[in-house]
């Protein structure tokens, strides 16, 4: 499709917008924005995400100035390099999704306890590749820390595609009503905020140190982290990718892992094709092959 054909011809009605709408969204700019995620981010967008696809770009399409969705699109087209990659990056934190808990899917942080006990008394690396605002890397710390108190020798680096949410998790505030948490956790790992801050909690900071948060898009060519990891978690993650992105990121999971390393995932992501890289040893754990 041409400059032309953007600027003058009129956008296909979109089924699911609405008269009201602030800016026309046709169904040719969903199946763009579609094209532009999977390629940058490996996100594999459905057909019932449209509503969704508007409401959170459309706040770009405001502070960016553009008058619709087409030319916003045929902007970012334009700057594929350095020149775009802000606006790129906006564009990507606004198409992720980010849900998450302290200690969610518990039984995880029970099997991760029992594995940090066998492998006690050498270095150790771990690596959450979906840190998303911070909660799911905090909560392998302190379950790092719990099992091998203050002589444990046990690295986390956390990564996620998202900038934003990766500035929440290294500021390391949350509400005081988080959900996961005990009393007694709340206790030994956060400080509680006064004043201003009541209602607020902060990382302590020997827990904070044992994380290092890195910007890191899993459709990267190069993954390059030094000395490999002895566990990965990688959970609900993949059910945003169709099969054969699944499989690259298996594969290159499996490049920078040591062998018998583990692998945590979703509850509802399965990998038996895979059996050449992993093998089921838990309930969403693999093992490294």
């Amino acid at each position: 499709m041409n400059t032309a054909d953007i600027q003058t011809r009129q956008p296909e009605p979109f089924a699911a917008g609405r008269a009201d709408q602030e800016f026309a969204f046709a169904k040719t700019d969903f199946d763009r924005v579609r094209q532009l995620i999977y390629q940058r981010a490996g996100i594999s967008l459905h057909e019932g995400k449209q509503a969704m696809v508007y409401s959170r770009l459309c706040r770009r399409l405001r502070e960016t100035g553009h008058q619709s969705f087409a030319n916003y699109l045929q902007w970012l087209e334009q700057h594929g390099g350095a020149s775009g990659e802000a606006e790129w990056q906006e564009f990507v934190n606004c198409l992720t999704t980010n849900l998450t808990s302290f200690f969610r899917e518990s039984h995880h942080f029970d099997a991760l306890a029992v594995d940090l006990r066998e492998r006690a008394g050498r270095p150790l690396r771990i690596w959450c590749n979906a840190a998303s605002t911070g909660e799911e890397p905090y909560t392998i710390a302190m379950t790092v820390a719990e099992t091998l108190g203050s002589g444990g020798n046990a690295k986390i680096v956390a990564t996620d595609i998202d900038t934003k949410v990766l500035d929440t998790a290294r500021r390391g505030v949350y509400d005081a009503n988080s959900r996961g948490l005990s009393p007694e956790r709340l206790k030994r790992h956060f400080l509680r905020g006064t004043g201003q801050n009541a209602g607020l909690l902060r990382v302590k900071p020997e827990l904070a140190r044992l994380i290092e948060f890195k910007t890191f898009n899993l459709m990267s060519t190069t993954w390059q982290f030094g000395e490999p990891f002895d566990l990965v978690f990688c959970r609900n993650v993949m059910i945003y990718f169709d099969a054969p992105t699944q499989r690259r990121v298996l594969e290159r999971t499996h490049a920078v892992m040591r062998p018998g390393g583990l692998l945590y995932v979703g509850h509802s992501e399965n990998f038996s094709d895979s059996r050449d890289l992993f093998r089921l040893r838990g309930k969403t754990i693999y093992e490294r092959l």
